[in-house]
């Protein structure tokens, strides 16, 4: 039995660059096309001189706010005739989004397929079917598989242990903690999930204590990390080093509240830009940190690695009255390039909310906290610090006041 999905994982790392940089701006301008949203997105660029990843840089990040501002609705970022699409969901904001015609439109199957999912595999699947796509993205990827699926959804442990029990599947999917919840009852019920034996997990941390209680009791679990806009966007292999990118998405990690790219291993957020002829997402930002990975997985996949999922980028925080917000930090560190990296810590003291700058870089104190003043319209200080002292964990901005209550 093969252990990859298809030839497209395992191809060379500059093959799939090229393939994707080729299919580029023919998206684009498909796109801007059929979908007045990209008209206006795109307008005044031109597709076919975004072929590389710095000509990619240079598009505006796309975030869920511009599918709420006034006069935009989700059918102007679409490229088929709304009756052409199959589904329509739901996420917070709220934010419409649609599901199109095409097999497996979220990328799950090659994910269910490295956690060791194959046709034929009977399916309980566990995400909810009401408003979001959860269930259905995984259940589009369980049918390109040609798994049959139970479509239990979040329920009552009690009410689904003896159907499980009758049914036996052998896959489960949904969140971790639920898994363990059904294992836990088993155990107590006498229930039989002894045919349970693998799982591809989401939409919550697995932690390595919580793997290790599901799997000494049989069932190997894989996680994959989603979104509803997106779909699966990066998985578990048998390697379990990192998650491994899907195929036909490109993937950026950039400073949070900029566009700007930042190098191997620093984490910031994860933007991917996604190829479908219903519904293409170009530089979309997820709102998850993450940083990449250095090398290939072990398991012969040559796609990008990332850490996994690292906490929000939205910092966004208030301060004495007003918002501070990442996007801020970054047009300081703009107007002062001395500046290698910087971070807004801010405290309370004697009641009052204090703002401190700290940077590495030569930098001019005096002058920094001038620019922190008409950036921001607050007042703070600006404390130098070592070279490599400020931590790589994605937060500009960290807010360190305490709990009052």
């Amino acid at each position: 039995m093969r252990d990859h999905y298809d030839a497209a994982e395992t191809r060379p790392t500059a093959a799939r660059e090229a393939d994707l940089f080729a299919r580029l701006p023919a998206a684009l301008a498909a796109a801007r096309d059929a979908a007045p949203a990209w008209a206006r997105r795109l307008e005044g660029i031109a597709p076919e001189t975004i072929t590389s990843r710095a000509a990619l840089a240079t598009l505006p990040v796309t975030r869920k706010s511009d599918f709420m501002a006034d006069g935009v609705a989700y059918r102007d970022f679409i490229t088929v005739p709304h009756d052409a699409l199959a589904r329509v969901f739901v996420s917070p904001g709220p934010v419409f989004v649609p599901q199109g015609r095409e097999a497996d439109p979220w990328n799950a199957a090659r994910a269910l397929y490295a956690a060791g999912v194959r046709p034929g595999a009977l399916a309980v699947n566990t995400f909810g079917y009401h408003l979001t796509p959860g269930a259905f993205i995984l259940e589009s990827g369980l049918a390109a598989l040609g798994c049959p699926v139970f479509a239990a959804g979040p329920g009552n442990p009690a009410e689904a242990l003896p159907l499980l029990a009758a049914l036996r599947p052998s896959v489960y999917c949904g969140v971790p903690d639920y898994l363990n919840i059904l294992l836990d009852k088993a155990e107590e019920t006498g229930a039989d999930l002894s045919a349970l034996t693998h799982a591809l997990v989401s939409g919550a941390a697995l932690p390595p204590a919580l793997r290790e209680r599901i799997e000494t009791r049989g069932v190997h679990v894989a996680q994959c990390y989603a979104t509803a806009d997106l779909g699966v966007i990066a998985y578990e292999s048998p390697a379990r080093e990192g998650l491994i990118l899907s195929e036909d998405l490109i993937l950026e990690i950039v400073r949070p509240g900029t566009g700007d790219p930042v190098g191997e291993g620093e984490v910031g957020e994860i933007v991917v830009t996604r190829f479908s002829p219903t519904y293409p997402l170009f530089r979309f930002a997820t709102g998850d940190l993450s940083a990449i990975l250095p090398g290939e997985s072990p398991c012969g996949r040559t796609n990008q690695r990332i850490k996994g999922w690292m906490g929000r980028a939205d910092q966004r925080t208030k301060v004495k009255g007003m918002f501070v917000d990442p996007a801020q930090i970054a047009e300081i560190r703009k107007r002062h390039p001395e500046i290698a990296r910087a971070r807004l810590v801010v405290t309370r003291e004697n009641h009052v909310d204090v703002m401190t700058l700290r940077v590495e870089g030569p930098a001019h104190g005096a002058a920094i906290a001038e620019t922190l003043k008409a950036v921001t319209n607050l007042s703070g200080t600006v404390e130098p610090v070592a070279a490599g002292s400020l931590p790589n964990d994605g937060k500009i901005i960290a807010d360190e006041r305490p709990i009052e209550g």
